[in-house]
């Protein structure tokens, strides 16, 4: 019984100290503070702000020439120049104008979403790809987030943001 406890302990302290010789290398870096930096950031989020004013821009004339509508028919209602078939008809064209702007409206969020990952993506995959530099040449195991804010202590020297700045 005593020999079987003591080479459990001797072995409990061989693997101990290989874990302890192999310590694991963490660093974190700063995501949000490097987008902010960088003028690719700038010129895409410029990009990507032009593009959807131009799509407000055509939805808002959209809304415009089919209120103006609606006004030329109740003006015509009013002045009884249409008769309930005609009025109903005409109703009905405006009711489907009026999903055909609801329907602009989705896909114009959809287009600027894509637009946004075309231009961004890109972006975030030379960070990454500087990220991956950085631990291979410095030897870290892993690299966090801080801009994440999960980080809750970390030692300012595991600070990799300048060294994967360097790197972009």
């Amino acid at each position: 019984m005593n020999k079987s406890i003591t080479t459990l302990f001797t072995l409990l302290l061989i693997v101990g100290a290989s874990l302890s010789i192999h310590a694991q290398k963490f660093g974190y870096v700063d995501s949000q503070a490097l987008i902010q930096e960088m003028t690719e950031v700038k010129e895409a989020n410029a990009n990507i702000e032009t593009y959807k004013t131009q799509l407000q821009k055509k939805g808002q004339e959209m809304v415009k020439s089919l209120q103006t509508k609606y006004q030329g028919l109740e003006q015509k209602r009013q002045g009884g120049e249409l008769s309930p078939k005609q009025l109903e008809a005409e109703a009905q064209q405006l009711k489907s104008e009026e999903m055909e702007i609801a329907q602009f409206e989705q896909d114009s969020q959809k287009k600027i979403f894509d637009k946004s990952e075309t231009l961004l993506k890109p972006i975030r995959d030379k960070i990454q790809n500087a990220i991956n530099e950085v631990a291979a040449e410095n030897g870290f195991d892993y690299i966090f987030d801080a801009s994440l804010g999960v980080i809750l202590y970390a030692d300012e020297t595991a600070d990799v943001t300048t060294m994967v700045k360097a790197k972009i």
